[in-house]
């Protein structure tokens, strides 16, 4: 079974970028698809972008054009850039098979927007 540790988040202001890392015990090769999920305080958690091995991405339209996607099957690391960050950003982040989540959850990472 895969296990995931995600870093990188932190207290950002508004507008500004941070790139989360999701380094996976174990292969990811084989996961057709791998995603970022973020669960805010309160909301249910929601899938906000996927990668498939043959690197087609999806991303909430929330974070279109904002968020980026990216996955190193070598390194077997799965990576979310973020820019322009919104308050409505802030969520603790998680990396998992990218559909419905079929694998155990990490610990996350916390975003925290705000001036």
């Amino acid at each position: 079974q895969v296990q995931f540790v995600e870093s990188g988040g932190g207290l950002v202001q508004p507008g500004g970028s941070l790139r989360l890392s999701c380094a996976a015990h174990g292969s990811i090769f084989r996961i057709y698809v791998m995603g970022w999920y973020r669960q805010a305080p309160g909301k249910q958690r929601e899938l906000v972008a996927s990668m498939t091995i043959g690197g087609s991405t999806n991303y909430v339209d929330s974070v279109k054009g904002r968020f980026t996607i990216s996955r190193d099957n070598a390194k077997n690391t799965v990576y979310l850039q973020m820019r322009s960050l919104k308050p409505e950003d802030t969520a603790v982040y998680y990396c998992n098979e990218g559909t419905q989540g079929l694998l155990d959850w990490g610990q996350g990472t916390q975003v925290t927007v705000s001036s």
